[in-house]
């Protein structure tokens, strides 16, 4: 190697030497600055863990988390709805226009209030919610199970989606189990993993509750998740969830229903006719599943006609489902 190319090498030595070092020192700085704001963060929000409760009331029982297995599973999903913060949020908002709609008919069907945590947890909250399994709507239905219960499947209706004929049909099957096992966190584990399932672990493992089951990974968790998210709800600001009344989703302001039993050339027709888009219709009817309808049975069908003007709404004056949601 000539003396040139020696001088050239030990210069980019030198320059790059340099370069690491001052963002070294950047790095360093940047550290030491952002633990300052981890710091002031933590004050401000908060990073500790949730406080799980010595029991938690779920359908009317009193269930005590006092053991070692039971804490820790609901501690697991207590973590997961406080540092979730974007889903837990929405389904706080969501449940806003929800509930309203849903506590009515468990109600009315005999099932305790507390099943609209089911509906929560199946779906998010979104009526658009769709599994990888095909399992869509509110309650989460699948094809073949939907039209069990009496819900209207196919290309252009879909009525899994429909939040009040859904809701019904969730009642029916959660009452047949409650009918079967007589304990409301077993029908709720029936919901999710199925009734054959549940009673083939009954049997093998001697024992009649599902809290004290030895059970699929997914349906362990989701008995935890139904009694976790109820305590979330109940006070969100506890868990850091600082909400107002004017970031809920209200109720959709619904001016009219009309009775549709014929063919439907054009969704959209009709409602250019109430001064609404497809789109504002489709929402005030998630079971539309089509631009039109067919109809060859002249099955007669209940459409929600949106206010158009009331849609366009200020947000300050909506009002909390339940005051325990928002901040004053």
């Amino acid at each position: 190697m000539n003396l040139k190319k020696i001088i050239s090498t030990a210069v980019a030595f030198a320059f790059t030497a340099i370069v690491a070092l001052v963002l070294s020192s950047a790095g360093n700085a940047s550290y030491t600055e952002n633990q300052g704001t981890a710091s002031d963060t933590t004050e401000q929000h908060g990073t500790t863990s949730p406080t799980v409760p010595q029991s938690v009331v779920f359908a009317g029982e009193k269930i005590s988390l006092t053991a070692q297995d039971r804490r820790e599973r609901m501690d697991r999903e207590l973590l997961s709805f406080t540092y979730s913060h974007i889903n837990t949020t929405l389904m706080i908002k969501r449940a806003n226009r929800l509930f309203p709609i849903v506590e009515p008919i468990l109600k009315e069907c005999g099932v305790p209030d507390d099943f609209k945590y089911l509906m929560i947890i199946e779906s998010n909250g979104d009526i658009e919610a769709r599994s990888p399994a095909g399992a869509g709507g509110l309650w989460q239905f699948l094809e073949k199970t939907g039209r069990e219960y009496g819900l209207g499947v196919n290309g252009e209706v879909d009525e899994r989606y429909h939040i009040e004929k859904a809701t019904r049909a969730a009642c029916s099957y959660l009452k047949e189990s409650y009918t079967k096992y007589g304990d409301w966190l077993t029908v709720a584990a029936s919901y999710n993993t199925g009734r054959a399932n549940v009673d083939k672990r009954i049997a093998a493992q001697k024992e009649n509750k599902a809290i004290d089951l030895v059970l699929l990974p997914e349906t362990s968790r989701y008995i935890f998740r139904l009694m976790a998210i109820k305590v979330v709800f109940s006070n969100p600001v506890e868990f850091g969830f600082i909400i107002r009344s004017s970031d809920l989703y209200p109720q959709l302001p619904i001016a009219k229903t009309i009775t549709v039993d014929n063919t439907v050339a054009s969704w959209a027709n009709i409602a250019k006719q109430y001064n609404l888009t497809y789109l504002q219709l489709r929402e005030a009817n998630p079971w539309i599943r089509s631009t039109s309808l067919t109809n060859k049975g002249k099955k007669a069908y209940k459409v929600k006609i949106p206010d158009s003007k009331a849609l366009h709404y200020n947000p300050a004056m909506t009002k909390a489902h339940n005051p325990n949601w928002v901040v004053k």
